[in-house]
């Protein structure tokens, strides 16, 4: 019964505290880039035949400014996806948007130490760009043929010249500025952007384009949002299954068995953004090692069960197989290096 109820209380802390200020906007913003993004664009940055160092340090780089959670970023993931972004890059920006937020990286560098800081937002970087670089080249044949043959039409309104292009570019701007601003609970500054966006839609946007806008937003929340509350009401009962005192008994030191127990331990469990600092900072003063924590930091946020599952539906189960035995493997390593030269 307790491991039933650690679910529901799972469940009930995620719909109170994350899907208004998180996950609502995110699958907005998803919605807007499946309309108003013309797959032009989306193939210049992020395309399969995209210059690499253009679309692999955008792609790196976007986490800096998205305050989200590896569910949040789902929605977000699944647009550009479906508007023929390359496997490559789609995967760079999937790891690098919950791993590297501005948020998360000060935060942790306050209060697990400057070393830690540094080490995660390095790694998150590097991590992003190297399995995205291994996921094309596994799956180069898929990617050629989707150069090929792009996929989806453009929708008509895409070819319609019916605003400038800043208009656009300020909107994508505002929706961005409500997720990061609400989800930093900045109520008065999210009032505002709100009311900037109401302005801009009616002032600029078409009835038919916000109907598409509704249409792709509703399309994804009922593929994406079932599965996620599944997710979360496993893991929640996962967490009821790993009391914290094994936790802490197995993650001390810095050998290659702590730090494969924290990434597995992080690749399972859901962390919402920010909140796997002060856990790793308890469990750190509680005797976990420094390479541990340095592997949790870069295993959890970036992956989660909730996260693995919508994943999978969205790319299939061999490629999310192989995403995930990289993030594990790459985190491994990474924590016990780090753990060894700091000692």
């Amino acid at each position: 019964m307790n491991i039933v109820e650690s679910g529901w209380e799972a469940l009930l802390e995620y719909l109170s505290a994350h899907v208004l200020t998180c996950l609502v906007p995110a699958f907005f913003i998803a919605g807007a880039i499946a309309v108003f993004v013309s797959q032009a664009k989306v193939m210049k940055y992020f395309g399969a035949e995209a210059k690499k160092i253009l679309a692999y340090s955008v792609a790196s780089a976007s986490g800096v400014i998205l305050a989200v959670c590896s569910c949040t970023i789902l929605p977000i993931f699944a647009g550009i996806h479906k508007r023929g972004a390359g496997l490559g890059p789609a995967i760079a920006f999937l790891y690098s948007g919950p791993a590297i937020n501005i948020l998360a990286i000060v935060y942790s560098a306050k209060l697990l130490g400057f070393d830690l800081g540094l080490a995660r937002a390095v790694g998150a970087v590097i991590f992003s760009v190297v399995i995205g670089l291994i996921m094309a080249f596994l799956w180069r044949k898929e990617e050629s043929q989707k150069t090929n043959n792009p996929g989806e039409l453009v929708l008509p309104q895409e070819e319609e010249k019916t605003k400038p292009q800043g208009v656009t570019l300020f909107y994508f701007a505002i929706l961005v500025g409500i997720l990061v601003f609400g989800a930093a609970q900045k109520w008065l500054i999210t009032a505002v952007l709100l009311v900037v966006l109401g302005l801009i839609l009616y002032r600029w946007f078409q009835k038919e384009e916000l109907k598409y806008w509704m249409y792709h937003t509703w399309d994804l929340s009922k593929k994406i949002f079932p599965i996620l509350l599944a997710g979360v009401f496993v893991a929640g009962m996962i967490k009821a299954l790993l009391p914290q005192q094994v936790v802490e008994h197995w993650l001390g030191g810095n050998g290659l068995r702590p730090t494969f127990i924290a990434s597995i331990f992080g690749a399972l469990m859901y962390f919402s953004t920010l909140t796997e600092v002060p856990i790793i900072r308890a469990l750190m003063d509680l005797g976990m090692g420094r390479g541990p924590a340095l592997t949790l930091l870069l295993a959890g946020p970036a992956l989660s069960l909730p996260n693995m599952i919508v994943i999978a539906r969205i790319m299939g189960i061999k490629k999310t197989g192989a995403y995930v035995c990289l993030v594990v493997i790459m985190a491994t390593i990474t924590g016990m290096i780090f753990g060894n030269l700091i000692l």
